[in-house]
């Protein structure tokens, strides 16, 4: 066995070298610029990515029962329906800084629903991204949403992003 420090020869079994009285250890040598393996274990693959950075899967949603539930309640299930639609949108573009379906509500009553008109705007943008992103065509939903709630038709644009949902999920 050869003493990795003065480099003397020393017979098999011996624990220090005769020499020089440094430690002589049983493993081989490693080369110059080599880590040692130190028994390591082996770590975990990383997950798999499915595509959606929250986790959970995106729900479908029928979008006349939407409609309905939304009229026939006075507009409660419309605020639901809002809060789910943006933690859809906020699932299928992992910013997570995003706005929570709750501030939107909250903001959208605070300033009388002129952020509801902005809200619409970006979520169309998102949408936009997301499906340019997966390599679909996107036209300006942003744009289209906003007209329409503009001219009283808020829920259609509620419908047509559900629509648009329903299709990336």
């Amino acid at each position: 066995m050869i003493c990795p420090k003065c480099g003397s020869n020393n017979s098999d079994g011996t624990a220090f070298c005769a020499s020089c009285g440094a430690p002589l250890s049983n493993e081989a040598p490693t080369p110059n610029g080599a880590v040692p393996n130190n028994n390591v274990p082996p770590q975990t693959p990383p997950p798999v990515f499915n595509g959606n950075p929250y986790g959970g899967p995106i729900e479908q949603r029928n979008i006349a029962l939407c409609i309905i539930l939304s009229i026939v309640t006075c507009g409660i299930y419309g605020l639901y329906w809002i809060y789910k639609l943006t933690e859809d949108v906020n699932k299928l573009t992992g910013d997570p800084n995003a706005t929570s379906g709750g501030m939107v509500i909250l903001l959208g009553i605070i300033t009388c629903n002129i952020y509801m008109w902005y809200w619409l705007y970006k979520q169309g943008d998102a949408i936009d991204q997301v499906k340019t992103s997966r390599g679909l065509s996107s036209g300006n939903s942003g744009i289209l949403y906003l007209i329409l709630a503009i001219f009283g038709l808020g829920i259609v644009s509620y419908a047509l992003m559900q629509n648009e949902l329903n299709q990336l999920a």
